[in-house]
């Protein structure tokens, strides 16, 4: 097979069916002016927004602001969902072949973008802790949208990706105090990781300035409004899909005047709106992987032609992870006789750590 033969088709994951998932060889043209040909080293599974796109939960209302930048196909399905990516520019405009990128793209081995959409990861950034990258950014406006000041009192309810990603954010922040809160005693070890208090939701302190709500629970919310103070604001990082929660609205919300307010990333949060692109914003969260204390949101890691079974795992919840990483095969190490499509299995090549 020539190097030309290998980049003309790609195979992508799709969800075919209400939790279906299959990978898909496709064409892939040449690249045009202004457009750059990127070979995938690793994506990230968001399993949060992954999962309700696997369970073809998104409401038809939202279908369409809830698309992802890159995505082929329509909600409920056969849609080519995803947004974690990291890889390399083979071809594309002079200076940009070899350049290690992150991309908000599905999971895809070969893709062609404008270079526009391509963000630079920085020297000391591994390109497998880039595949945080939008993640970081989510987090990064949900904290621009709430705002924290010098000496607050914030809780973090939900220590999943989100919830942690805010809480590590939010411990360089000089607050007075932070808590991440979570169910699940277990999480103790990831919030002491991260340098963070830890509490179980009964324990945890009152009177906050901020909660950031990022258990995508209703039992998380309504706890939110029981610890944040009075003329307090909660910031609603989860999303629910098409599920239904209800709230006491006639306890604390109304008599302590409390603020819901929501944080959605497909835009940059309106106290930064004009004055940040979104490519400023996915300049700065590449920037902060930096720091080596992110591998602890790498929870395990599968091949891509794995990736089908993996995700079936996920949503059955036989595959516990924070973020759970695709590693894609180098075209060096394909013989030529080998077949575009992969086969998919369900069993992880790693264990989740």
């Amino acid at each position: 097979m020539t190097t030309s033969e290998q980049h003309a088709t790609a195979t992508a994951y799709w969800t075919v069916g209400p939790e279906q998932g299959e990978l898909r060889s496709e064409d892939l043209p040449a690249p045009g002016p202004g457009e750059a040909l990127v070979r995938t080293l690793y994506s990230g599974i968001s399993k949060g927004t992954e999962l309700v796109v696997h369970h073809a939960s998104v409401p038809a209302c939202v279908a369409g602001a809830m698309a992802a930048p890159n995505q082929e196909g329509s909600f409920p399905y056969p849609v080519k969902f995803g947004y974690l990516t990291v890889g390399v520019v083979e071809a594309g405009p002079e200076g940009w072949a070899g350049k290690p990128v992150f991309c908000l793209y599905p999971h895809q081995d070969r893709f062609i973008v404008p270079v526009e959409s391509l963000t630079v990861i920085p020297d000391g950034v591994p390109a497998r802790r880039a595949v945080l990258t939008g993640t970081v950014e989510t987090a990064i406006n949900g904290l621009w949208e709430a705002g924290p000041r010098l000496g607050d009192r914030v809780a973090v309810i939900g220590a999943g990706l989100v919830g942690g990603m805010v809480a590590k954010l939010l411990a360089g922040f000089p607050l007075a105090r932070l808590q991440l809160i979570d169910v699940d005693p277990a999480k103790r070890a990831f919030a002491d990781a991260l340098g963070v208090d830890f509490s179980h939701p009964d324990d945890a302190l009152p009177d906050c300035d901020i909660v950031i709500h990022c258990s995508a629970s209703q039992e998380g919310l309504q706890r939110s409004l029981q610890l944040v103070g009075d003329d307090g604001d909660i910031i609603e990082m989860s999303w629910y899909a098409d599920r239904k929660i209800s709230l006491p609205l006639g306890e604390d919300f109304h008599a302590r005047r409390l603020t819901i307010r929501a944080s959605q990333v497909g835009m940059v949060a309106r106290a930064r709106r004009h004055r940040r692109t979104n490519a400023e914003r996915l300049a700065l969260a590449v920037s902060l992987l930096q720091d080596p204390v992110f591998d602890v949101f790498l929870t395990g890691s599968s091949t891509f032609a794995e990736l089908p079974g993996v995700v079936q795992r996920l949503a059955d919840g036989n595959l516990d992870a924070l973020c759970h990483v695709i590693e894609y095969p180098s075209w060096d190490a394909q013989s030529a006789d080998q077949p575009t499509e992969f086969t998919s299995t369900d069993q992880p090549t790693e264990a989740t750590r």
